[in-house]
């Protein structure tokens, strides 16, 4: 166990990071889920700019990898032209 106030501190600051980063890619993973399952060409257009906008922030934030980010808008934008 840490004895140091500093290190205390550190150990309090790491746990409240630490769900923050769990509960914004539990949200992005959510949302990955439902742009996924969208069968509607319009629908997926209107969504896919507010996706990419969460994405970014992530991989800005250091939530995810930048090269993640950039493989996970490929993807999804590929998938909107298929439809």
């Amino acid at each position: 166990m840490a004895y140091h106030k500093s290190a205390l501190k550190r150990i309090r600051q790491n746990e409240k990071k630490r769900v923050l980063n769990r509960y914004h890619a539990r949200t992005m993973r959510n949302a990955l889920k439902r742009f996924r399952s969208m069968t509607s060409k319009n629908e997926a257009n209107e969504k896919l700019p507010s996706l990419v906008s969460l994405i970014d922030k992530l991989a800005k934030k250091g939530i995810i990898h930048k090269n993640k980010a950039g493989n996970l808008k490929s993807g999804l934008t590929k998938q909107v032209n298929a439809l």
